[in-house]
């Protein structure tokens, strides 16, 4: 690994280089590319949560491209770079604002006895080894308050740009690297019963450089503080979707059965039934909660020419959504975001329709989801939503560990239409779909069936009969009256 001091000589001379000429501003807006910039920072900020009368911490301030819109809201901001050229110009850059403090140091050495609510990154990981990448984001949980935020944003994979920067020592890593780094961090809660850890809130690509430069590589984080609950042995609810329900072999699997870019009951057929209620209009905007691997999304685009911000909190999910995004030649029209639901945060009546299939049944909270799809939808903006459900009053021991392995928190299908009232929701049809559950479910079988030699061959006879156990398991369940399956449609007013 390079020494510490050699990395740091490396970088300062880049730099430097890059400064004589008085081409310094150029070089941090990617050689003047002020179009890019244009979309580029509002995007960046706009993935942040509040930080109206917030103390933040930005790392790698530079020469301040984003320390003064940054102080504009906040209430303080502390803006740290190892650069003296850089601090400098940001100083000069900002100082009308009276609310910024300064500071040059190393943020490899640096301590700090202040707390804050977010810390702000942008472009500095990238400069460290993954030591002090590790001990930076150890330090970082330990600055930032319990609920506060983590943003970070770097450039993965491989060099951007078509000039070569020989004498930058770039970390070109891949965003599964970033975010391991994170998560593993953790500190001891301060009642000494517990720890905290980092839970990501997002991860995406930066959606100016992937429309104006054809760079998908740019990736943000958000991540918030949080005590650590036990969850099935795994560290974060994501950890446990991508390493038992919804591991990569678990999703092909399943798409093999449900259609190509499908992994929901039905595939195409339940897709083009439920988008039909919905009189999609061309340029309309849809949020797709638990997008999966793109299917609805793709359909809705191809057929209606609306736009997709698909989310789901399965990385593993998205990775192979994004694939089959090229596959069909859909990259632009939708944005695809690894996102928990319950955290990530939109702005007002950004939406025309928000659209979930078979995913809320992970989610406890799901009045506090459901005021929030309000706020987000367009006034006359409407919900269309599958789910998992359970019939009314007690059910069997058998079901009830299956509800319990799966982590699901299961409503009745009244029960659920209730809560989208209570949501402030109108116009709800809270319709027990089991009979289509079921038939879909018989469907599925006769086509695992048809491909049984050839399902084996790219899987296992492990896995055949995994599809196939599960999908009468379910008809089973179905049949004693403990598991149902609703369809819900609701509407703004």
């Amino acid at each position: 690994m390079a020494s510490e001091c050699a990395v740091r000589t490396a970088m300062t001379e880049f730099w430097q280089e890059h400064a004589q000429d008085g081409s310094l501003t150029e070089m941090m807006l990617d050689h003047n590319a002020e179009e890019l910039c244009k979309h580029e920072l509002p995007e960046i900020l706009s993935y942040l949560p509040t930080y109206v009368d917030k103390d933040v911490l930005e790392l790698g301030a530079g020469i301040g491209r984003f320390t003064g819109a940054l102080a504009e809201k906040a209430k303080s901001v502390t803006a740290v770079d190892f650069m003296e050229k850089f601090v400098e110009k940001n100083r000069e850059n900002n100082v009308a604002h009276k609310n910024i403090e300064f500071c040059c140091t190393d943020v490899t050495t640096m301590t700090s006895s202040k707390s804050y609510d977010i810390i702000f990154s942008n472009w500095l990981l990238m400069y460290l080894e993954d030591e002090e990448v590790r001990k930076l984001s150890q330090n970082m949980l330990s600055w930032v308050r319990e609920g506060g935020y983590l943003f970070c944003r770097e450039s993965c994979n491989k060099q951007s740009g078509n000039k070569s920067r020989e004498s930058n020592p770039t970390q070109y890593r891949r965003r599964l690297d970033y975010e391991a780094f994170f998560t593993s961090a953790t500190v001891p809660t301060e009642d000494g019963n517990g720890v905290y850890g980092f839970d990501l809130v997002l991860s995406r690509n930066v959606h100016a450089y992937a429309q104006l430069k054809d760079n998908q590589d740019q990736y943000i984080w958000l991540l918030q503080k949080s005590r650590r609950t036990d969850m099935n042995g795994y560290k974060t609810f994501q950890e446990f979707l991508d390493n038992q329900q919804y591991s990569e072999n678990g999703i092909l699997r399943y798409e093999r059965i449900f259609g190509r870019t499908y992994v929901s009951t039905g595939g195409y057929d339940t897709t083009k039934e439920f988008v039909s209620m919905l009189d999609l209009q061309p340029g309309q905007v849809v949020l797709d909660v638990g997008c999966g691997i793109g299917g609805s999304a793709f359909y809705m685009v191809k057929e209606f020419g609306v736009k997709v911000v698909a989310i789901d909190l399965s990385s593993n999910m998205i990775d192979i959504g994004k694939a089959r995004a090229e596959e069909v030649g859909i990259t632009n029209e939708v944005q695809f975001e690894i996102a928990d639901a319950t955290k990530r945060t939109y702005p007002d009546q950004m939406f025309d329709v928000i659209y979930s299939r078979d995913t809320i049944l992970h989610i406890s909270d799901k009045l506090s989801l459901f005021k929030a799809f309000h706020k987000y939808l367009k006034p006359g903006g409407k919900v269309l939503i599958s789910d998992y459900c359970c019939s009314a009053g007690e059910h069997s021991d058998q079901f009830k560990a299956y509800v319990k392995q799966r982590g699901y928190n299961l409503l009745s299908p009244q029960q659920y239409g209730k809560v989208l009232e209570d949501a402030g929701f109108v116009n709800v049809k809270a319709e027990d779909r089991t009979d289509l559950f079921v038939e879909s479910l018989k469907k599925e079988l006769k086509v695992a069936a048809s491909i049984k030699d050839d399902f084996i061959k790219e899987f296992s006879e492990e896995d055949y009969r995994a599809i196939v156990d599960g999908w009468e398991d379910k008809i089973e369940r179905t049949g004693h009256g403990d598991q149902r399956w609703g369809m819900f449609y609701a509407e703004k007013s």
